[in-house]
């Protein structure tokens, strides 16, 4: 596996990794090298290859090309290298960029199977992220590389049927797509493993966040929202955690303390994967916030699942694909880029107990439905079968 993250803090690819471990397949990844960590490493049976790269998060969009292009390069030597020695059966590529699939093209033309696992639908992605930038040139060139890489793959995996739906509207083949949903492991977000907070146990209501620290996802309004219920409910004593990592952590800090939430809002920084799920537990109320884009709408934040999963109500931005997965009024809905529409949904959450308990009932039953142990073995199944097909050639 090549991906431009860090492996140890990379979700989609360790489940992906793992459950290929778990059924007998040796697996290597290629991927970022954090400062301090040894070069090559293993982690729950994953042999891991650090290249010399680090992320530049919040930096102009030059240093990201040059990055990425660097990446690129080292880990096309690197599997080149490897290949050598260990004999790969498959690689898979890990977007974005979703250029990165050129470091496997060698394998490639010695006729080992490709995947490219499109974490992210980078021209959509590139509009909400860079929104001044996003021309048509530039978003018709994004295009061109997607469907380029697309092309050069064996098969292509979506996260979700809007990524999937998005694929075949542009005319790219159904039969060398897949769909592998994102989904929390149970076995990490199991409630009884960790101590569970009673809902306001101590008289204070504790929100909490759990992802990147960046605009997509709209923190600017939970920080609204708080000084919203600041005035209407001055009893209400809320408190906010936020666990990851971006470039808008200054900018929220400052904006929290103009706000006069200083005390209140608690910038914990990026936690383990295996460390979300008690963070969670500890927490009244999980939070799934996004702004509305092109790229949100077709986009499906596991925050909702993974709250849902550790039986905590959930208050979610009410976004296409979030609706199809959790119908209903599983979640404590609210209109995206509605600071007042989350205050009003948080507040729905206090007041009305059994609601909330049976929203929380229900949204549990429909995450544990969602959850990666039932997608593992659809997801092996996949990788073996392009295993078997390039053994009978």
């Amino acid at each position: 596996m090549l991906v431009h993250s860090y492996y140890e803090e990379d979700p989609r690819v360790r489940r992906e990794a793992e459950a290929l471990v778990a059924a007998g397949h040796e697996v290597d990844v290629f991927s970022l090298r954090r400062p301090g960590d040894d070069p090559v490493g293993a982690l729950d049976g994953v042999g891991i290859t650090r290249l010399d790269v680090q992320r530049h998060q919040g930096s102009p969009i030059a240093t990201y090309l040059l990055e990425y292009a660097d990446f690129t390069a080292r880990s096309a030597f690197a599997l080149a290298r490897a290949h050598r020695r260990r004999r790969y059966g498959l690689v898979q590529v890990h977007t974005p960029p979703d250029f990165l699939i050129a470091a496997a093209l060698p394998v490639r033309l010695l006729g080992v199977p490709l995947i490219l696992d499109l974490h992210e639908a980078v021209p959509e992605f590139f509009r909400s992220r860079w929104p001044g930038l996003a021309n048509g040139a530039i978003l018709a060139g994004l295009g061109a590389v997607e469907r380029v890489s697309i092309a050069m793959a064996t098969l292509a995996l979506s996260v979700n049927q809007a990524r999937h739906q998005r694929l075949v509207g542009m005319g790219i083949p159904a039969g060398r797509l897949r769909v592998v949903t994102n989904g929390p492991v149970l076995a990490r977000f199991d409630p009884a493993a960790h101590p569970s907070r009673a809902f306001m146990e101590d008289g204070t209501l504790r929100l909490a966040y759990a992802g990147a620290l960046t605009p997509l996802y709209g923190l600017d309004d939970v920080l609204t929202a708080m000084a919203r219920l600041a005035t209407q409910r001055p009893e209400l004593r809320v408190e906010l955690d936020l666990y990851g990592r971006g470039d808008e952590q200054e900018r929220l800090e400052a904006r929290a303390a103009a706000l006069g939430l200083a005390d209140q809002v608690h910038f914990r920084g990026r936690v383990p994967i295996d460390a979300v799920a008690g963070h969670l537990a500890a927490s009244d109320v999980v939070l799934s916030p996004i702004r509305r884009t092109r790229f949100s709408e077709i986009s499906l934040s596991t925050k909702a699942i993974e709250g849902a999963v550790m039986g905590k109500p959930v208050v979610a931005a009410d976004m296409p694909t979030a609706r199809h997965y959790f119908p209903g009024e599983d979640l404590a809905w609210y209109a995206p880029d509605d600071p007042a529409g989350m205050a009003a949904a948080i507040l729905r959450l206090v007041d009305d107990a059994p609601a909330r308990g049976a929203a929380v009932a229900r949204a549990s039953v429909t995450a544990r439905s969602l959850a990666w142990d039932r997608e593992a073995q659809a997801y092996v199944t996949l990788v073996e079968t392009l295993l078997c097909d390039r053994s009978s050639t």
